[in-house]
């Protein structure tokens, strides 16, 4: 698929960022001309272009602030994901949509595509809300990932949380592998399975991360949320 007939939500973000420099040619829209809370705007902003893909990667993301906002959350993750649906069905479009591993409940890891879901915050509650518009489109692909800055921004870091989590710049690479393909439904993409301060160290073995138990903060974060991700090794092999 040409660059051109590619449309990303939320190129201002993290993905976003990584996403310009692998698909430079793309539509990257701001939210101030592509508001996914208004249909009619984002309706009239395709009206004059070829767009055959559009990858849904804005959303609310901070848990803490969606606890006192969820309105918003609500309004942007569920809502504004219902209108990106409703307006690939419009423009007959290919939709992927960027989820995450939170809407595992985080107690055995290592989850598959068709394992039981359970949201662990309000913030996984509402990407989980998305995921349910997206899976009435029949050319919609939910992508369930976990990525993180390139350079580790934390002092320290969990030794027993364990995850599948990479680097912005590896997911968005993945990512970008799936776009030419035809794959519907849901598929999850990561690294192995290792803690949080093993996949910190990957990103700079040299630089110094202290180690941190998730028993040692005042909230609860899920033990273990990491990937099946061999779905997607399947994927890649089977269409390059």
């Amino acid at each position: 698929m040409q660059e051109e007939h590619i449309l990303l939500t939320g190129g201002s973000g993290l993905l976003g960022g990584e996403m310009k420099q692998l698909l430079p040619k793309a539509w990257y829209p701001t939210s101030s001309e592509f508001n996914v809370t208004h249909y009619q705007q984002m309706h009239d902003f395709m009206a004059d272009k070829s767009i055959r893909l559009i990858i849904h990667a804005a959303a609310f993301t901070s848990p803490p602030l969606i606890d006192k906002e969820p309105e918003k959350a609500i309004d942007v993750n569920i809502v504004g994901t219902a209108n990106i649906v409703k307006l690939c069905i419009a423009h007959k479009a290919r939709l992927i949509y960027i989820s995450t591993d939170y809407v595992f409940k985080g107690e055995q890891g290592n989850y598959k595509e068709d394992a039981p879901v359970y949201p662990v915050n309000k913030y996984a509650q509402s990407k989980l809300g998305g995921e349910c518009a997206v899976s009435m489109y029949d050319n919609a692909l939910i992508v369930r990932t976990s990525f993180g800055p390139n350079d580790f921004p934390f002092p320290k870091a969990f030794i027993d949380q364990w995850t599948s989590r990479e680097s912005v710049h590896e997911i968005a690479a993945k990512i970008v592998a799936l776009v030419n393909t035809q794959v519907t439904g849901i598929v999850h993409v990561g690294g192995k399975r290792r803690t949080v301060y093993d996949y910190a160290k990957s990103l700079d073995d040299s630089k110094e991360i202290g180690q941190l138990s998730i028993n040692d903060v005042s909230f609860t974060p899920p033990k273990d949320t990491s990937l099946d991700c061999r779905y997607y090794d399947e994927i890649v092999t089977t269409n390059s």
